[in-house]
Parts: C-alpha cells; structure tokens; sequence
C-alpha cells in the first residue's frame, strides 16, 4: 500500500533532500527511521529535492509497505531522528498517487534580514546594502510572462525542458525592513529559486536595469544572471495537490 508522508527540516546540517555519496540527507535519515520502524526496506520519493542547507516547513514524500502501521508511527519515528526533522502525518493514498508528479506547484519563500539576527541565524540571509525593492518587484513580475528558465538552472542538470509556470512572483518588505521573496510554480529547476534572488538583488542594487534582467530570461544562458543567493534564506513552504490525495486522510497517528 502506498502512504504519504508530511514533513518538515532546518537543512543546515544536510547536504539537501536526495541521498548523496559524500553527505547526509534527508532522504537517508527517514529512509533508515522508516526501515527500523517497520522492519523492512523503505524507500522514499519526495515531492521535490531542496539544495543542500534549504529548508521545508512543508514537505511530502511517498512510500510503499505491506506492514500494518501503528497508531504509534509518528512518535515512534520522531523519537529517532534528529530533533531538526519532523514528522507531522502519515496516511494512505491511492496506487497512482505520486508525490513529486501529482503535485500541482511548489511554493517557496526566501527570507532576507536587513541586520544581524543571532536568533534566525542559518534561516535568513543577512543583506544590509541599500535595495530599491519597486526594481525588484517590476522585475519579479516579469517572471510571469515566460515559462523557459534556464537562465536560472545549474548548468549540469538532467531535465527534458527547462519550462516551468510560475504563478507567483514578488518581494514583501517587513515592518522592520525585512524582506520575504514569495515564489510559486508547478516545478523548479536545480538552483533557480537561489539565482533568481541573487539575480533580483543585483536589479535592487541598480546594478542590473529591469530590462537587462528580462534580457537574462530570454537569454537563455546561466552566465548572464547573476550569483545564486545563499541557501540559509530559502524554505520550500507548501506543496500543492489535488484534495483526492487527502481523501483518506485521519487525526495524526
């Protein structure tokens, strides 16, 4: 039977969502809380693979089992891995129901603190240049108007297109001058929430125009935009289905 499971993670000490060869991940931490709790092999897909240090208040990620889950699950889960990993719910969904391709968007934030902050520190980026945020939400806008960016992907990715539709795109300023990037899409390259923001940044600064950053997306080419922003800032923070996916759906186990 096939079950989801939700989650979220503070991604400083993991080298990103998927299994890696020379680091520890998400994806390793749960697989082996999940095959000690079950007894058997489980294997996870998640509904998408945050870079190394990014964070997710909200994340999903299915797996198979014949084993009869306990009403226990969570805690029992919980109760092994580290205390920057949480569980929040497990529960049954249908055969073809797949976390990463029956999502409908991914919805990410990218926090930027305008001073110091030993309280959030490896959640926020610390910026405290001058930024013209009106350039930077006149740019943003603009992101809805394509769908190939490239321009914004690691250059050694494996994909069939770099089209992504992207719905949401712009910069909240905080009462204390704190910026948030909200950013919204059926699906994100590797890197691109990172390189758009550093790439937003560089307009904010006045060292890129409006038009030149329009100029980047249409060029195609990652060379022309600008460096990536660190990953402590950004946060996949929800993830969208269908509500079938959910109809089967109890109290936290």
């Amino acid at each position: 039977m096939r079950y989801f499971l939700q989650l979220a993670y503070r991604g400083t000490n993991y080298h990103g969502w998927q299994r890696q060869p020379n680091g520890l991940s998400i994806q390793e931490v749960l697989e082996t809380a999940l095959t000690t709790v079950l007894r058997q092999p489980i294997a996870l897909t998640g509904s998408g693979r945050t870079d190394a240090g990014v964070h997710a208040g909200e994340q999903f990620a299915h797996f198979e089992t014949d084993a009869t889950l306990s009403d226990h699950l969570i805690r029992s889960l919980n109760s092994l891995i580290p205390s920057d990993i949480a569980v929040y719910d497990c529960f049954p969904v249908r055969a073809d129901d797949h976390a990463r391709y029956t999502a409908t968007f991914r919805y990410y934030q990218y926090q930027i603190s305008r001073r110091k902050d030993p309280f959030r520190d490896g959640l926020v980026y610390v910026f405290s240049l001058p930024l013209r945020v009106d350039l930077m939400n006149e740019a943003a806008e603009r992101l809805l108007h394509y769908i190939d960016f490239e321009s914004f992907s690691k250059v050694k990715t494996d994909v069939k297109t770099f089209n992504c539709r992207i719905d949401k795109a712009y910069w909240e300023q905080k009462n204390n001058g704190d910026l948030v990037f909200h950013i919204r899409a059926d699906r994100f390259l590797r890197g691109m929430v990172r390189a758009i923001v550093g790439t937003l940044l560089a307009v904010g600064q006045e060292r890129l125009s409006v038009a030149e950053f329009e100029g980047i997306i249409q060029a195609k080419d990652r060379k022309r935009a600008g460096h990536a922003a660190p990953a402590d800032g950004l946060s996949l923070v929800e993830v969208g289905y269908p509500a079938e996916v959910f109809a089967q759906r109890t109290s936290e186990k």
